[in-house]
């Protein structure tokens, strides 16, 4: 029977869970660093082995790594051809934008994949908060998960580069399968940008100078308002095949291209539920009452807010935002380029459109054939950081 088995092994779901293959899966962690057969919990040294000293080897020996200040390690080194389908980390919330992570495919010189670690996992405010999205689950407290499914053909490299001046512990599995990609399969890839702030009468870009053929399936961005009032009004455009002045793709409102409405907002508790148009009438007029709404935050398998931080009084001055939206049921295809931005919208007095300076940064997430126009060059330690 197993000589007529065809099933790759990819492209899992539960419509084809039960299907038998013959692909072979690894796993690398700190207990194995190569994933090799057999070879896993053989560590006679580590991050575990004080605790150990009674038990001896196999016994939680090296459950981690720590990663020098100012150094980068290497996290899988894979002989393809293969697909990686899920990864797990963990470190403390404080290192979340002081690491990048990074990924190549089949010996390319520049990065897929190049953000900072918490951004990757639409966290990138350095908070842990609960997301449950089919392709990326945040668990408490701070359990990053992919489950982008990446495919490779000859090797598969992941790296974390430690910005910090300080040694950072990280818990880590990769999980991946070994075995043969159907030629259709493109490759992932992940690029991070900020404004900081958002230039007056400008855009955010999310991607530019995207060549090749593919398909956008992704959008984190953590917004930081840095005016008093809704900040969402903006609209998100996608550039297609040589479009110039404008998109083939456009929205209507940053809360509408993350599967909300109406501001985000929802009734507190202790008042009487009120309907979307009289909610829109209250907020054109500048009557949305504070004391009787709040931000509805949600978390689903394709859309999310599931992040809102308020001012403290003190010294957390500004709103800010963890948004997400996943087109893995309706991909944005494109042929040749790909051009990605955002409008930082909100109103002024006559009910007139007033354009925001606000601190912007996203994650695009996207299928394409290689080779990639390299990203831009990340930033340093300082415009990263979250303050």
């Amino acid at each position: 029977m197993t000589d007529h088995i065809q099933f790759n092994g990819l492209g899992m779901g539960l419509g084809n869970l039960s299907r038998l293959s013959k692909a072979k899966t690894r796993s690398i962690s700190a207990e194995n660093f190569t994933g090799e057969k057999g070879k896993g919990g053989m560590a006679t040294e580590g991050t575990g082995a004080a605790s150990a000293r009674d038990l001896g080897q196999g016994w939680k020996v090296s459950p981690s790594i720590a990663i020098p200040p100012r150094s980068s390690v290497t996290l899988a080194e894979i002989e393809g051809p293969g697909a990686i389908q899920h990864m797990w980390m963990t470190t403390f919330p404080g290192n979340w934008r002081s690491l990048v992570l990074r990924a190549y495919w089949d010996g390319e010189e520049n990065p897929s994949i190049e953000t900072p670690y918490g951004d990757f996992f639409a966290s990138g405010w350095c908070e842990p908060c609960q997301i449950n999205s089919l392709p990326l689950a945040v668990n408490s407290s701070g359990g990053m998960n992919s489950y982008w499914e990446m495919p490779f053909r000859a090797s598969a490299r992941i790296t974390l580069e430690n910005l910090s001046e300080r040694e950072v512990v990280l818990y880590y599995q990769i999980t991946y399968t070994l075995t043969e990609v159907p030629e259709d399969a493109a490759y992932f890839h992940a690029q991070w940008r900020r404004s900081n702030p958002l230039p007056y009468k400008e855009v955010h870009t999310l991607l530019d100078n995207v060549r090749g053929m593919g398909h956008y399936v992704g959008t984190y961005i953590a917004w930081q308002s840095n005016n008093a009032g809704w900040w969402g009004e903006g609209e998100m455009k996608f550039y297609l095949d040589g479009d110039k002045d404008f998109p083939t793709i456009c929205g209507t409102g940053t809360e509408d291209y993350f599967g909300g409405a109406w501001c985000f907002l929802r009734p507190r508790n202790d008042y009487v539920v009120f309907d979307g148009e009289t909610l829109g009438r209250s907020f054109l007029e500048s009557k949305v009452d504070a004391r009787s709404t709040e931000y509805g935050t949600y978390s689903t398998p394709f859309q999310g807010l599931p992040q809102v931080i308020q001012p403290d009084g003190v010294y957390r001055s500004q709103q800010r935002f963890g948004m997400y939206r996943w087109h893995i049921m309706d991909p944005i295809r494109f042929e040749e380029d790909l051009h990605v931005t955002i409008q930082g919208l909100s109103w002024r007095r006559g009910g007139r459109y007033l354009p925001l300076q606000d601190d912007i940064a996203s994650v695009a997430y996207w299928y394409q054939t290689e080779p990639h126009v390299p990203h831009p060059a990340l930033p340093g330690s300082d415009a990263l950081e979250v303050i």
